[in-house]
């Protein structure tokens, strides 16, 4: 076996430049999402707090949901907002639950921990607005926003993290010290104390909350390792974890199984019914 040593670590972060295409993304989501809102059943920019970025948008199926889904947005915690995914909503609608998909204040404005508690505003507020259990879901740096709420010390209100059932991070970065050997830690403002503060990896989850991990088994070898590891050190901790390499999927289209009711990904999250 040849030991993996990374020299490049903007390059083991880097996406967009090792994908096919991909510079053509985040553009190629504006259009679905853009139609899906015209016709769906849908709550936009209900506010959580007081910043012009502290809104979400809600989707409801047809009938009484059977619980709440959230879909937390990545863009590494400096670009991007809930506009570019609601096409995402169409699985979990399809199958009976209410769709959640906040925005969030971004660095440098504030700090990873202030985003993280912005997160568990918005969630706090939605559970308020749709009864039934919460199923968790978020992409890159929504993974690790998500797998944050169930964590011991998670900002939801008591009540809210009693009804957690499931948490999927998807290409989700669990333990943000490697962030400090990247440029991009300029915008981030990381150090090593705030870093360690903010890994799920370094924490203990919530009991009886079932964590899946999912990345695409093309993805940079760094977000293949950063999945297995939550999942790993967490089963270790007693929770019931699950970590999935997509075969054939990268970064940018491994979130699309969430549009799928039938897909593998919703599958194991929301169950085979």
């Amino acid at each position: 076996m040849v030991a993996h040593i990374v020299t490049d670590w903007d390059d083991a972060y880097e996406n967009a430049r090792n994908i096919p295409g991909g510079s053509g993304y985040p553009a190629a989501w504006v259009g679905p999402s853009s139609a899906f809102r015209e016709g769906a059943d849908a709550r936009l920019d209900i506010a959580y707090g007081a910043g012009v970025r502290h809104r979400y948008d809600l989707f409801l199926p047809e009938g009484t949901p059977k619980g709440l889904f959230v879909f937390v947005h990545g863009g590494y915690w400096v670009a991007l907002d809930k506009s570019f995914w609601s096409h995402l909503a169409a699985g979990p609608l399809a199958r009976g639950w209410a769709v959640m998909m906040p925005s969030y204040d971004l660095c440098p404005d504030v700090s990873i921990a202030e985003i993280t508690a912005q997160v568990g505003a918005a969630i706090n507020h939605a559970a308020g607005e749709v009864a039934g259990p919460i199923v968790l879901s978020g992409h890159s740096a929504g993974g690790h926003l998500v797998t944050a709420m169930m964590c011991e010390d998670t900002p939801l209100s008591g009540p809210v993290r009693d009804r957690l059932a499931h948490v999927l991070s998807i290409s989700g970065l669990h333990d943000l010290r490697p962030m400090l050997k990247t440029a991009r830690n300029q915008v981030l403002g990381l150090d090593m104390q705030s870093a360690e503060a903010n890994s799920p990896a370094l924490k203990r989850p919530l009991p009886n909350v079932r964590l899946t991990t999912w990345v695409g088994g093309g993805e940079r070898q760094e977000f293949l390792r950063q999945s297995a590891l939550l999942s790993n050190i967490w089963h270790g901790l007693g929770c019931v974890t699950q970590d999935v390499p997509e075969p054939d999927r990268h970064h940018f289209n491994v979130i699309d199984g969430l549009m799928d009711p039938e897909s593998a990904m919703l599958r194991v999250v929301l169950g085979g019914e």
